[in-house]
């Protein structure tokens, strides 16, 4: 096992490809962490290679420096990965992990601090040291691609937060049921069961929706 790397300022601004004076700027504007002290030396690690180099990736996408701080005390006092997924992780859904600048990428000039703290609070995203982790790569994949569709950002979120009530209804629903006839083993084995009749309704609900709407 490899030692963690530290860098002295000059070094980290070299390895960064930025001035001493840019280093301690963003270290005035709390963008970055403080370092380890070892008498007048200042100490720092791969940790502050990261954000600097996310810091310089959105910068370039036309974020400004009040945005980044901004983004960054959000992840920073974010939920962290173990609380988000829970024991044992989510069953059926695939997380994703995603650095700061790929998730503004996918979400071309939305990431802002309102939206980033919706999913936050929808526990749609945890934070992992400098990664972001994405609870499900499916409800990833459909938000980006409904933004490419050019729906807002913060109206999917508002969105995901009125399909979460409804999904908890109908989970408590279909657990109830299950539990007055079975037990509580059962649960993981019909489960596809209570998924296939979700789909099933949703997609009727929706061809209803469309026929009135012709």
């Amino acid at each position: 096992m490899t030692d963690k790397r530290e860098y002295r300022t000059e070094e980290l601004a070299a390895e960064a490809g930025i001035t001493v004076r840019t280093l301690r700027f963003y270290r005035e504007r709390k963008l970055l962490a403080p370092p380890r002290r070892e008498g007048r030396i200042a100490w720092y690690d791969d940790h502050h290679l990261a954000r600097l180099r996310t810091i310089a990736a959105l910068l370039e996408r036309g974020h400004t420096l009040t945005g980044i701080a901004e983004l960054a005390d959000a992840l920073d006092h974010g939920r962290g990965v173990a609380d988000l997924l829970g024991v044992g992780g989510p069953t059926e859904e695939e997380p994703v992990r995603l650095t700061p600048e790929e998730l503004a990428a996918r979400f071309e000039g939305q990431v802002t601090t309102e939206n980033l703290a919706a999913a936050l609070d929808l526990g749609y995203l945890g934070t992992d040291g400098d990664e972001i982790v994405h609870i499900s790569r499916r409800l990833l994949d459909v938000s980006s691609a409904l933004v490419r569709e050019g729906i807002p950002l913060a109206e999917v979120l508002a969105a995901g937060v009125r399909v979460r009530e409804h999904a908890d209804a109908l989970a408590t629903l279909f657990t109830d049921l299950i539990l007055r006839h079975a037990t509580e083993d059962d649960l993981p084995r019909l489960r596809p069961l209570a998924r296939s009749v979700v789909e099933a309704e949703l997609s009727l609900a929706l061809d209803r929706r469309l026929h009135k709407s012709t």
